[in-house]
């Protein structure tokens, strides 16, 4: 409880410090520039706040930083600036005294200011805790890799007053380079030292062993916490929730819930119109090309798995003489004979895929996320890899992380198929729509021409 309530502080001064950074730019600027802070930019100035915190809300902005490197934080300080920046605009644009200039300034001031004001909090609670020296000593009990990885971050934590000791092994035969001890050696420093916490990471090998140093540690006063095994499973975004007091953990979710699926669906929504748009000259041309090179209708439409494993069709321009949807689809090899005269210059440039920006409109596909597979395939691989069908927690997308990666083409060895995997389910804990436009933009300059896609 008092960890939590720590972080509640820390949360709180952060928010302050956020709203002192907005406010104080705003005041540097206009003053610097000469200009009177009128009752139009005290309107920018509450909606900057207020953009600021919805946005913090969407990317847990606020969630403890226990363990996240002041570089990490800034970074994410950056992301939340420019995100709320961007949403910003609209408002701004009929107020004629503030032109892009100033913005720029206003938001470069806000990102110095804000940075400061992180950096201001970590000195705070490091000097504090020194001065009061009320660091709360810590050891963590543990055989894997998860322990190792804890007490680093609780290393890092030390600006809040974490005072990690040491990282002890069930194990007898421990690797004395990364751990202090023995857990028998971590029972004789808690009985001997001032140790105000204990973190014990479980696996089903130690158990016992747990369940008896838990015993002994019922018997102190050393507030414990429990890492459970199943945290070491990395399928999908997880986290710590309650229901009316009863600890739940959810572990195979997505960040893609809740507003954040209106959020993504308005991003597909604008940028599959735009793109339409943009490139309807071009729909137009190729269909023509089809027609006069080969005989057959211009669009393919494959059942293919979408959100949920749900059955979807999907549109592509047809690049093949055969249309195989069937429970047995071979995948397009180097110089594959089925291709028609422009088929494999349409699928090396990825220009056979450009109809389905029709799906993503129909709101059946995305712009970003995994892409989908011939339900043959799915068929055949979610018996081969581990996860396979976690990819289907989302929509499916026309590009994505395995694509702007390399990973895309023929998938003629289980490897191959499994880096794909890997990243996709990887862009499903990571998700944000930073990381969409991310994605996008490189998919613009790496991701479309591939040697490997036939």
């Amino acid at each position: 409880m008092a960890s939590r309530l720590n972080a509640s502080y820390v949360s709180i001064l952060q928010r302050s410090c956020d709203i002192f950074a907005i406010y104080g730019a705003l005041y540097i600027v206009f003053n610097l520039n000469s200009i009177e802070i009128t009752h139009q930019a005290m309107l920018v100035f509450l909606c900057m706040v207020s953009l600021f915190q919805l946005i913090g809300g969407l990317t847990d902005f606020y969630r403890s930083w226990r363990g996240i490197s002041l570089f990490n934080e800034l970074i994410a300080c950056l992301k939340n600036v420019l995100m709320s920046s961007c949403l910003l605009l609209p408002f701004v644009w009929f107020y004629s005294d503030i032109n892009i200039a100033l913005l720029i300034q206003y938001f470069c001031s806000v990102l110095f200011l804000m940075g400061i004001m992180r950096v201001f909090v970590r000195l705070i609670y490091a000097i504090s805790f020194k001065i009061f020296k009320k660091s709360r000593n810590i050891i963590v009990i543990g055989d894997s890799s998860k322990a190792l990885k804890l007490f680093n971050d609780l290393k890092k934590s030390e600006w809040i007053g974490f005072n990690p000791l040491g990282v002890f092994s069930f194990n007898s035969n421990y690797n004395t380079a990364d751990y202090n001890g023995t857990a028998d050696d971590a029972v004789e420093i808690i009985q001997n030292q001032d140790i105000n916490q204990v973190y014990i990471v479980t696996t089903q090998q130690n158990i016992e062993q747990v369940d008896n140093l838990l015993k002994f540690l019922s018997d102190t006063t050393c507030s414990t916490v429990i890492v459970p095994e199943l945290f070491s499973y990395d399928f999908l975004y997880s986290r710590v929730e309650d229901i009316n007091g009863t600890p739940i953990i959810p572990i195979i979710d997505t960040r893609i819930k809740g507003i954040n699926i209106l959020l993504k669906r308005i991003e597909d929504i604008c940028f599959s119109l735009v793109i339409l748009l943009l490139i309807s000259p071009i729909l137009i041309g190729i269909s023509i090309a089809i027609k006069l090179t080969s005989e057959g209708p211009v669009f393919f439409k494959q059942t293919r798995y979408g959100l949920n494993g749900k059955p979807i069709l999907v549109y592509k321009f047809r690049s093949m003489n055969v249309m195989e949807n069937g429970t047995k689809v071979t995948q397009a090899i180097k110089n594959d004979p089925r291709l028609t005269p422009i088929g494999g210059f349409l699928r090396r440039t990825s220009l056979d895929e450009l109809p389905q920006f029709f799906n993503v409109l129909l709101g059946s596909m995305s712009v970003v996320g995994p892409r989908p597979h011939a339900a043959a395939h799915n068929e055949e691989y979610r018996k081969l890899i581990t996860g396979y069908m976690l990819r289907h927690k989302v929509k499916p997308g026309i590009t994505g992380l395995a694509q702007i990666r390399g990973w895309r083409g023929e998938t003629d060895t289980l490897d191959k198929m499994e880096k794909r995997v890997e990243c996709d389910l990887e862009y499903i804990r990571t998700w944000s729509l930073l990381l969409d436009i991310k994605i996008i933009f490189l998919t613009v300059f790496k991701g479309f021409i591939n040697k490997a896609a036939y």
